[in-house]
Formats: structure tokens, C-alpha cells, sequence
């Protein structure tokens, strides 16, 4: 039994480093990306996405289970990657799913709930437990704002700016330009004295960036100002990019809030990507320098992260070294997504990366005829954690596939097209 359990763990960890994608100088560039984004758009529009319309989450290729994470977050980015790979592919499936995608997403609204009307049921879940989070939401709007652009329903919208409210009225410190993150899903209650994530201080020690952060994440302030008009949005969205450009460390990182730690050094690279993503929409918005040059103060921080071979982890430290256990190719994509903008506006310096990252992304994407239908068409990225009763899981995680889709039809509309693709 061992040794079939190995055996499975090597094939689906070495497969897809042999069996799809090469540099693009060696092939046609068009058709490669195109056969990426139809098989990568499959695997999440029928395998990813349940029968409800929710994203599974991460998912265990030892035990061959999926395990739910985070899903309102993994679920609107699954419909931000699903419409991209649609507007490249034109495969009508796509946007369908992700239509089915977007009602799942808005079925969470609270209705009738006397402290939590306008709200979603974002249940982050995992080891934060049975908690509303605020990034659990923000992180997911993008494709829910995307969906209603491309669709004309703005339904999806709408619902995005109602829990966008809720949030405003409950969470928001305007004087800080922070938010709280935990809510009381029973409840309401906002946890103001408790953190929600467990590597985070609790009790008389516990400080307001323990439990309030940016959260600008996913920009849903700016979504909903586009989407509205209201003024009271747009000044939402750049009181928290101001709070950011304030609270960057000189090492172009956010390292007061988690999942960074400035007691010990931790990096993770997706969470600041998402920061420097919220200030390139400002930049974009207001033309602030001071929002152009944060986010490429984190952009040149976060090659300082990416290995020669196209790698980034998800645990870095400050003094240069990372934790090999986990490969996060999510990050890996969405500095792709950053480095991309960037270099459109004149900032040659992030090509390399760039294209360290197409081609990290396109050999670590599953065969589209892999013999596990869960994993034909993902791309690739690895977390291992050890279980209470000492067994390990080995997860390849969903988001990777979304940002991957985001990041390649980007690719393909800025140099093989001509058009910004986002």
C-alpha cells in the first residue's frame, strides 16, 4: 500500500513537470496558451467548481479527496479566471459556469438576519475555524464585479456592494484606515479583542493590527465606486491605498499584518501581491505616484523572491531564505498578473520575471489527458501539512488554476494581440 501511495504522490508531482508546457521561443505561442486556457478553463468550470457552483477548494492527491477552503475567495477568483479564459477561447461553457459560479456566490447573502442583513455567510473555515472574514469576500468580488461586466445582470454587483455596506457601517475604521477582519457568523459581532488567525496574538498583548488590517484586497471599494458612481466609495478605496503606501516597510512588504509576521521574518507573496494590485487600480484611478511607486516597490521585492527556475514558495523570510515544503503557484502567477501591468507602463525591468513565470506556468499544468479528472488541465501548486493522527496530506490547491488563467490570457492580450486583456 506504501509503496502505490508513492508511486501515485511521484506521478502526480513529477507529471506535470514533464508533460505539459515548453519556453515559448520553442513553439507557437498563440496556439500553446490557447490549449492552456481550454484545458485549464475545463478543469475548473466542471472539476473545481461542484455541482452548487462552489469552488472546492484544496485538494488531496494522496487520498484523492477535495477538502472545502476558503470558498467565496476561491470561488470568485475562479470566475475572474474562468471569464478571462472565456474571452480568449470563447468557449461559451466557460462563462456558464462561471454564471453558475456567481449564483452560488450570492446565495450567501444574508436575507433576514436582524445584525447581519446585507452580509455574506464567507465562512473562511480551515484552521481559522467558523468565522466570516472580511478578505474571505474582497478577494473573491473581482470576478462577481467582472461577471455583471461582461454578462450585463448586476445582480452579482450588487450583492458584492451590499456586503461592501455591511462591511463599511460594522468593520471599517476610517481614522486607521483599517478593517476589522472576523465576524460572528450566528451573531454579527465583530471580534475586536480576538484575532481570527491563529498566528496572531490574543489576549491583554493583542493590538489593533492584530485584528484589523488593510483588507484592500480584491479593490472591492474601487468596484463598487465604478459600479455606482458614489463618491463615498472612491473615498473608501483611497483612504485604505493611503494606509498602505503609509504602513509599506522599506522592504517593500506589508510585515505588521498576517499572514506576515514581523517576529519572525515571514513573507507569504500572494498577500502583499494583492496589496500592490489595490494600488495599481488607484494608480490607475487617481494617477497618485505615490500608489505607481509602492506597488513597485513590492514588484522589485517580490523578485527577490522568485528562483531562477521560476519558483516562489509560500513561506520566505526577510533574511532571503524560504521554506521548500510548499510551491505557490498561485503567487508565482499573480506576480506574473503585477509584473505584466507594470512592464505596460514602461518598466522593462520586470520581463525576465515575467516570462520565468509563463514558463513555470505552462510546464506545471497537469496533462489535459491526466488520468486523475481532478487534476487533467490544473496547474500546479503544493502545500503539505501534517494531520492530528500524524498522516500528511499533499494538497494541490484550486487558486492556482485561477491565477493561471487570469495571468496567461493577460499574457496573451498584451504581446500576442496587442490589447490589455484586463
Amino acid at each position: 500500500m506504501r509503496s502505490k501511495v508513492l508511486k501515485k504522490i511521484s506521478l502526480l508531482v513529477v507529471l506535470p513537470l514533464l508533460l505539459s508546457g515548453t519556453a515559448l521561443a520553442q513553439t507557437d505561442s498563440k496556439k500553446q496558451i490557447v490549449a492552456a486556457l481550454k484545458a485549464g478553463g475545463k478543469n475548473a468550470a466542471t472539476q473545481i467548481l461542484d455541482k452548487q457552483g462552489r469552488a472546492q477548494g484544496d485538494y488531496d492527491i494522496v487520498r484523492s479527496q477535495w477538502y472545502e477552503y476558503e470558498s467565496p475567495w476561491h470561488t470568485g477568483q475562479i470566475i475572474n479566471g474562468l471569464i478571462a479564459a472565456y474571452e480568449v477561447t470563447g468557449e461559451k461553457s466557460f462563462l456558464t459556469a462561471a454564471r453558475k459560479a456567481g449564483d452560488w456566490w450570492i446565495s450567501l447573502e444574508y436575507k433576514d438576519h436582524p445584525q447581519l442583513k446585507g452580509m455574506l455567510r464567507a465562512i473562511h473555515g480551515d484552521h481559522v475555524g467558523n468565522i466570516i472574514v472580511t478578505a474571505t469576500i474582497t478577494d473573491g468580488t473581482p470576478g462577481l464585479f467582472r461577471l455583471s461586466r461582461v454578462t450585463g445582470d448586476k445582480k452579482y454587483a450588487d450583492c458584492a456592494t451590499r456586503s461592501g455596506d455591511w462591511i463599511l457601517k460594522h468593520m471599517y475604521l476610517e481614522n486607521e484606515a483599517l478593517i476589522y477582519d472576523g465576524v460572528n457568523p450566528e451573531t454579527g459581532a465583530v471580534m475586536k479583542d480576538k484575532s481570527p488567525f491563529s498566528s496572531r496574538n490574543t489576549g491583554p498583548q493583542i493590538t489593533l493590527f492584530d485584528v484589523a488590517r488593510p483588507n484592500n484586497e480584491g479593490y472591492l471599494f474601487k468596484d463598487m465606486y465604478v459600479h455606482t458612481k458614489d463618491e463615498r466609495y472612491k473615498k473608501v478605496f483611497l483612504n485604505l491605498c493611503d494606509g498602505l503606501v503609509k504602513r509599506q516597510h522599506e522592504n517593500g512588504f506589508w510585515m505588521d499584518f498576517d499572514p506576515n509576521d514581523p517576529k519572525t521574518g515571514k513573507i507569504h507573496p500572494r498577500f502583499n501581491l494583492w496589496n500592490a494590485e489595490s494600488l495599481l487600480e488607484g494608480y490607475e484611478l487617481t494617477k497618485n505616484p505615490a500608489y505607481l511607486e509602492a506597488a513597485l516597490k513590492t514588484a522589485r521585492a517580490t523578485q527577490k523572491l522568485q528562483k531562477k527556475n521560476g519558483i516562489m514558495y509560500s513561506t520566505n523570510f526577510t533574511d532571503g531564505k524560504s521554506r521548500e515544503d510548499s510551491i505557490v503557484g498561485s503567487a508565482i502567477s499573480f506576480a506574473g498578473i503585477l509584473w505584466l501591468r507594470l512592464y505596460q507602463l514602461g518598466y522593462q525591468e520586470f520581463k525576465n520575471n515575467i516570462e520565468l513565470s509563463l514558463d513555470w506556468t505552462l510546464k506545471n499544468q497537469f496533462a489535459a489527458n491526466h488520468p486523475d479528472k481532478n487534476l487533467a488541465g490544473a496547474f500546479f501548486e503544493s502545500k503539505q501539512n501534517s494531520q492530528p493522527d500524524r498522516s500528511v496530506r499533499l494538497i494541490v490547491r484550486d487558486v492556482s488554476t485561477a491565477f493561471a488563467l487570469r495571468f496567461l490570457a493577460d499574457y496573451y492580450a498584451a504581446f500576442l494581440t496587442g490589447k490589455n486583456h484586463s
